[in-house]
């Protein structure tokens, strides 16, 4: 099975991404973790990579391509994946039709998790961070145990500036303006497979499951 997701901030893509992997024996592809790894293990492609990171510049998609071509030669692999981070835009994706045409795979599904702007502020701008020791924590899934205090070491807890409404909005916007593209491009390709986001981790996972069990 070889999958994409897409979601906002807040949707709870990393929780449902374990999941999904955890049951159908895939592996989770983050782009992230993908370039942070050739660059640990100083691969030409991280060296790359990082001449422009140095600079304070994108990296090309060509180089991101290039790495994930490599990713998905790996034998682990051909069980199939769940691409997380990738890709972002139209020509990324295009890049991707291009890259699998070549392996001779094609896409399964891609998944679009869809919660409320509404819904996706309350939740991010629930998170609390201790002062003292960094734990994280969120006042609706994971509330610390005596209000504002931290469970492990009794420091206080702050709201970080980027969990702030104000931020929270303008990378609503900016996933929205850059994902709205992509989302009509894999639905008229009619591989687009829409879920509610919006319940609890296992009812969310079970609206999952009903569309991944007909792939």
């Amino acid at each position: 099975m070889r999958l994409i997701f897409l979601g906002p901030p807040g949707a709870g893509k990393g929780t449902q991404a374990e999941r999904i992997c955890s049951t159908y024996g895939i592996i989770q592809l983050s782009t992230g973790d993908i370039l942070r790894e050739n660059r640990r293990n100083g691969t030409e492609l991280g060296k790359l990579a990082q001449k422009y990171m140095d600079a304070g510049e994108l990296v090309p998609d060509n180089i991101i391509i290039d790495m994930i071509k490599a990713e998905l030669q790996k034998p682990a692999l051909k069980t199939g994946y769940l691409l997380d981070g990738f890709p972002r835009t139209i020509n990324q994706a295009l890049a991707l039709d291009s890259l699998l045409e070549e392996m001779n795979q094609k896409l399964d599904a891609v998944l679009i998790l869809e919660v409320p702007n509404e819904e996706l502020i309350k939740r991010l701008t629930a998170r609390r961070t201790c002062k003292s020791c960094g734990k994280s924590y969120h006042l609706i899934f994971n509330p610390p145990r005596k209000e504002n205090i931290c469970d492990v070491c009794g420091g206080e807890l702050f709201q970080r500036d980027d969990d702030k409404e104000e931020p929270i909005l303008n990378r609503l916007k900016v996933y929205e303006n850059q994902t709205k593209p992509l989302i009509n491009y894999y639905t008229e390709k009619s591989i687009a497979k829409y879920i509610n986001g919006v319940g609890d981790i296992d009812e969310i996972f079970t609206r999952i499951k009903a569309i991944l069990d007909k792939v």
